[in-house]
């Protein structure tokens, strides 16, 4: 059985197609079925104050793109651009793959390090 499976710690939001959901008081788990479902945790999420730095903006950018804020032709655009100015990512081959195939969750994934880097962590998860 295939889908992208979410594991959500109590309390833990995340907007689903635009609206904000809340996990109870439990872990739970859930397995998203549909194709094409915009999924973005909030522990995951950056503010707009928070990308200052080119690689926080190509973040931002495909958080926009995951949460269906921005069309994926608009995200590729400016995620193209936000990257030529980062030049000390290492790995600017495989984002640009992911680019190129609209896959901004896994552009997320390859910059979380660096763009969330700097953020306090509270008790396992970003404040």
């Amino acid at each position: 059985m295939s889908g992208l499976i979410l594991k959500l710690r109590p309390g833990e939001e995340l907007l689903i197609n635009g609206v904000l959901v809340e996990n109870g008081g439990r872990n739970t788990r859930l397995r998203v079925k549909s194709e094409g479902a915009h999924i973005l945790r909030l522990r995951d999420a950056l503010t707009p104050e928070e990308a200052t730095t080119p690689l926080k903006r190509a973040y931002y950018v495909a958080q926009l793109a995951v949460a269906g804020q921005i069309s994926n032709a608009e995200a590729a655009d400016m995620l193209s651009s936000a990257l030529r100015e980062s030049l000390d990512f290492p790995d600017m081959e495989t984002l640009s793959h992911c680019i190129a195939r609209h896959d901004f969750y896994q552009v997320m994934r390859a910059l979380r390090n660096a763009a969330l880097a700097d953020r306090p962590v509270t008790q396992g998860r970003y404040a």
